[in-house]
């Protein structure tokens, strides 16, 4: 009798989890912000072939799945994996073969990093990146002088943080044939009584970048493995790299299918004649991890060295109104090029001015078309009524939270009392555009989503400076803010339906966080830390 009823229960037991459906996941008693299109809150949800199946209550998806691997969230927050809607990848990883030069607080101290550099590193060609005069006492451009003395016969080339400013020594200027006389259309070499400085801005950079040596393929390799383990421990599982080669892509497609780099990757072409004809010929390049669909263009410099093109002359620099560094007609010829493509255009617009030109165009191209979703990238500087054209749905600000709060201590005076309300103006351009995409523009700034979290929300530094927020008006709820890092970000990049959200059928890209962003003290947003990151629903 007894073995007759426990045979019995065993039946039972064994038809009960035969009406389960297998999986090969499932996440429960989580605090889960699913970034649905009612921002709805889960606790569970259930995972298979690198997918969300079903979202819903622990009880829920206990009762309908089963699987080999059951994770007890054990109420820690789970949020769609970060998107950074603009950074540079690729950069990221090769600054790991250079002397980073972030944080310097004088050119004292980037002298000392240069040299301990290369004492380290002897290299035929040293190559550095992150200085930042706004952050140093005297706040002057720096000069070659030193370099020359201790490497006369090695070149040096030494960009600014932002990538529009570089200093040379006298043997990279030789290298580069730059002289007194060097003209070069969209940017300045910067002279003192008619000798060179070693500043070049903007376009003149381009004859030194010609000459630096080109990475190995090895080099390259283990760039891109180095920036996606940077990437995913803090969170990220797509990027937006803004301006890559072909040769660069195809070596990310090639990682991608050895199964050798995870990360998801959204990458705009560089603007240049090479990756125009082959890639707008040949039309949009889409794996489940590669998207190439776009195109990265430059419309003028960076703020900080007054680079960006304003409409009328800098605060602290009269009659200097900054450049655009691409041909007002060049400018008109590839945006009806790329129209007539099935291409997305994505412009760095700094300044009013080059807001205002790359609007205009953006707006006169695009008449009568639709779901074009072409992006502005930065929209650091608006005046007057160009906030406007941002109603049209064919346009989207990019934009980068952490710009604001690294700017902030001089943009000022960059820009007088009157432009600064229109400067970093991040609900301004939600409210017209109803949808911002989030980045953070790494490696100019850091790459933690949680700094570009508490920049858009708090609008101060780690310090809490300034006291209420610099131009507060223009912060992000937290809401808006995850939206801008996760579904938005996925809809600039035409991506909505696979990604930027936990919902079934997209893919299983997720983060378990140590404290809940949302409702956390604000100033312990930064502080937060990225438990797991799961892309295709595999721990990275």
């Amino acid at each position: 009798m007894k073995i007759t009823k426990i045979l019995f229960l065993f039946l039972i037991v064994m038809s009960c989890a035969s009406d389960k459906t297998e999986v090969d996941t499932i996440i429960t008693n989580a605090m889960v912000y699913t970034v649905d299109s009612d921002f709805n809150n889960a606790e569970a949800f259930a995972i298979k072939n690198g997918k969300f199946v079903e979202v819903g209550t622990s009880a829920d998806i206990i009762n309908k799945y089963q699987a080999a691997n059951i994770v007890d969230a054990k109420g820690q927050t789970i949020l769609p994996g970060f998107i950074d809607a603009h950074c540079h990848f690729y950069g990221l990883g090769l600054n790991q073969l250079r002397v980073n030069l972030v944080g310097t607080t004088s050119f004292d101290d980037v002298m000392k990093k240069v040299i301990d550099f290369h004492n380290q590193k002897p290299s035929n060609f040293i190559i550095g990146r992150g200085w930042d005069q706004n952050d140093w006492e005297d706040k002057t451009y720096p000069n070659k002088a030193l370099l020359d003395k201790l490497y006369p016969n090695t070149p040096v080339a030494l960009t600014r943080i932002d990538g529009h400013a570089m200093l040379c020594n006298q043997a990279a200027l030789d290298l580069a044939k730059i002289d007194v006389n060097t003209k070069v259309e969209g940017g300045e070499i910067l002279k003192e009584n008619r000798q060179l400085t070693g500043i070049l801005i903007d376009n003149p950079m381009e004859l030194v970048y010609a000459t630096l040596p080109k990475p190995t393929k090895q080099q390259q390799v283990d760039a891109l493995l180095e920036a996606h383990k940077i990437c995913t421990d803090l969170g990220l599982t797509t990027v937006s790299d803004a301006g890559l080669d072909k040769q660069v892509i195809q070596l990310i497609d090639s990682l991608q299918q050895a199964g050798k780099l995870d990360m998801r990757i959204y990458a705009m072409i560089s603007n240049n004649k090479a990756n125009l004809d082959y890639y707008l010929s040949k039309g949009k390049i889409k794996t489940d991890r590669l998207n190439v669909q776009s195109v990265k263009v430059y419309a003028d410099g960076a703020l900080g060295s007054r680079g960006a093109a304003l409409k009328q002359d800098y605060s602290d620099q009269h009659e200097h109104f900054g450049a655009l560094v691409i041909g007002t007609d060049a400018y008109k010829n590839l945006a009806d090029r790329i129209a007539k493509s099935d291409y997305q255009m994505n412009t760095h617009a700094i300044g009013d001015s080059a807001n205002r030109f790359v609007l205009q165009t953006y707006d006169k191209i695009l008449k009568n078309q639709t779901n074009r979703r072409w992006r502005v990238e930065h929209a650091q500087v608006i005046t007057d009524n160009d906030f406007d054209y941002f109603k049209n749905e064919n346009i989207i600000p990019s934009i980068q939270p952490t710009h604001a709060t690294s700017d902030m201590y001089w943009a000022e005076d960059r820009l007088g009392k009157d432009r600064i309300k229109g400067a970093y103006a991040y609900k301004t351009l939600l409210e017209k555009s109803g949808r911002v995409a989030l980045g953070t523009d790494f490696p100019i700034e850091q790459v933690s989503p949680f700094l570009t979290f508490y920049a858009a929300v708090a609008r101060q530094d780690t310090k809490q400076f300034p006291e209420g927020g610099f131009n507060k008006e223009e912060a992000l709820t937290r809401e808006e803010t995850l939206k801008g890092m996760t579904i938005w970000a996925a809809y600039a990049n035409f991506e909505e339906k696979e990604k930027g959200s936990i919902e079934a059928g997209k893919f299983a890209d997720f983060i378990i966080l140590d404290n809940n962003i949302m409702t956390v003290n604000q100033k312990d947003i930064p502080n937060i830390k990225v438990n797991h990151t799961y892309i295709n629903g595999v721990a990275q």
